[in-house]
């Protein structure tokens, strides 16, 4: 059943693979005053620990909440100043109190009764906060109303500890844009290096998590937003099928590709979020299948095509690989990536233009907070020309205007870009790779190091991004990342790709891999790449004197 507390066993096993590796000795912060951020005690572990903790009665919820929200007031609205939080529940306290008196009244609502969650901040919940996107024009969008996934994590006893920074509009208003920015929240940094790119519009769930902010995160993807900032933070991120967590109340941009996701420090922390998340599965139970040998005899298609050409990340590839067959995986060699038609590209993003237009439209007409006065996409693009000081101040909203000119999803060449494109994703794309291969589950590196924040430029990524994360998203397929290690302290993951609602198997076969490979790394706060002496002495030039 769901909603069955998690066993000891299950949480033994999980344990194993949640200390901290680092590949390289760490470096001290490059400050004149060396200060430690890095996280302790409970909130320094995963969420499995924090459950057992809270049902062995080690911590109440309530010094849980105060525990959290210390730190956030230590190293995300000082210190490091990671601006990943953007807003904090006024209620948590009371509600965590409450919840500790129905523990001890033995009411215990489900595994997650009592633990502190950050959702992004597109993501509507009945609490006492905004759902503002990020921007301005959301600022009060205080609407009552908790979203599907919300409510089932209240339904289990969560607490929603507050709202988590992200890309403005969930990276969907410029195509010159900033990952992590938002107008409300400002700059999201990356906790292992601070002027590193959190990447993707949940880039303020994945600090978060990683730097321990909360027990876990919920972030949203329509194409690598729940899987790039998870690479990029060094944690767990879980994009599910489209549909099993419902989209309602969450601002959308694409009907066909959106949905909710977890982002933990492990993937048992994923599949106990999943439980509680996916309420189109009510009964499932994500955690089951979460044993150590559950490599065993899987055959493992690896996408040779798909690895990048990075001689530090292909490394750390070769060294997974390597993990994967210890677990007892059978790797079977991909060269050829699937084709796709002609206007690929142009289709795939016709399409989210298309679908932003419509349910952005449809979303602000029907939210009932009655200080929201832009009620539609072009009412939205004239309040931000009039408050440009504040919205336009970095970058442009040329993904607005260009969405705007769209016409509606009855138009045929919607109709045919939408086919077309699931198509070469799904049916012609993962899914032929799995039958021709005889394969389970596709493999391949999640993402790339990730550059400097440039306000300048923008967001500035090399031509080869490695993976096949994009069709994954196109296609509505699960998808997770898991970490693989770290180039200079930044973090990398491996990516595990399965056909639809074949959520449960993967979790399986990332958790087989995280017991044999166990490299999540632990942020370092690293002020820039010369932190590190080695980088330092070199950019400073050799010298004889």
């Amino acid at each position: 059943m769901k909603h069955t507390l998690i066993s000891s066993l299950a949480i033994g096993l999980v344990l194993t693979a949640c200390q901290p590796v680092v590949d390289e000795p760490v470096p001290q912060p490059f400050q004149t005053k060396v200060i430690d951020f890095k996280a302790s005690g409970l909130i320094a572990g995963t969420l499995p620990e924090i459950i057992d903790a809270l049902e062995t009665g080690k911590v109440s919820s309530e010094r849980l909440v105060n525990l959290y929200l210390e730190r956030i007031e230590n190293i995300d609205k000082n210190g490091p100043k990671l601006q990943a939080v953007l807003a904090l529940n006024p209620d948590a306290l009371v509600q965590a109190k409450a919840l500790d008196e129905q523990r001890a009244a033995g009411q215990v609502l489900g595994p997650l009764h009592g633990v502190p969650v950050l959702l992004k901040d597109n993501i509507e919940s009945k609490d006492n906060i905004a759902t503002t996107a990020g921007a301005l024009a959301l600022k009060d969008n205080i609407t009552g109303r908790d979203s599907p996934l919300v409510a089932g994590l209240r339904a289990q006893g969560a607490i929603i500890l507050g709202k988590t920074n992200l890309s403005q509009w969930a990276n969907f208003r410029s195509e010159g844009s900033m990952s992590g920015w938002s107008a409300l929240g400002g700059q999201v940094r990356n906790p292992h290096m601070l002027d590193r790119n959190p990447c993707g519009s949940s880039s303020g769930s994945g600090a978060a998590t990683a730097a321990s902010l909360a027990a876990a995160t919920v972030g949203t993807e329509t194409n690598g937003s729940v899987i790039c900032p998870s690479n990029a933070n060094g944690i767990v991120g879980f994009k599910p099928s489209v549909g099993l967590v419902p989209q309602e109340f969450i601002i959308p941009i694409s009907v066909s590709q959106d949905t909710a996701g977890p982002m933990t420090k492990t993937v048992m922390g994923a599949a106990i979020m999943m439980n509680a998340m996916a309420t189109a599965t009510p009964y499932k139970d994500y955690t089951v299948g979460l044993v150590k040998n559950s490599l065993k005899d899987v055959r493992i298609g690896v996408l040779n095509f798909a690895k990048g050409n990075s001689t530090p990340i292909l490394a750390h590839f070769d060294r997974a690989l390597k993990d994967l067959e210890a677990a007892g995986a059978v790797l079977v060699n991909i060269d050829e990536r699937p084709a796709t038609p002609d206007d690929f590209g142009r289709m795939s993003y016709d399409i989210l233009k298309y679908e932003f237009k419509d349910g952005l439209n449809k979303y602000l007409a029907s939210t009932p907070s009655d200080k929201v006065s832009t009620r539609s996409l072009q009412e939205l693009i004239d309040f931000n020309l009039v408050n440009k000081d504040v919205e336009l101040s970095l970058f442009d909203q040329s993904i607005f205007t260009a969405s705007q000119a769209m016409g509606t999803l009855e138009s045929d060449e919607y109709k045919t870009a939408l086919t077309m494109v699931q198509k070469a994703t799904g049916k012609e794309g993962i899914d032929k790779l799995l039958q021709e291969y005889d394969v389970q589950v596709l493999v391949a590196p999640s993402g790339l190091t990730v550059p400097r924040v440039d306000p300048i430029n923008g967001d500035v990524w090399p031509n080869v991004w490695p993976g096949l994360g994009g069709h994954a998203a196109k296609a509505g397929y699960p998808h997770i990342t898991v970490p693989m290690g770290g180039i200079h302290h930044l973090s990398v993951g491996l990516s595990f790709i399965g056909t639809k609602h074949t959520d449960a198997d993967v979790l399986a076969y990332a958790y087989g891999y995280e017991q044999q490979s166990q490299r999540r790394l632990e942020p370092q706060y690293l002020r820039n790449a010369e932190s590190i002496p080695f980088i330092r002495e070199a950019m400073g030039g050799y010298s004889n004197n």
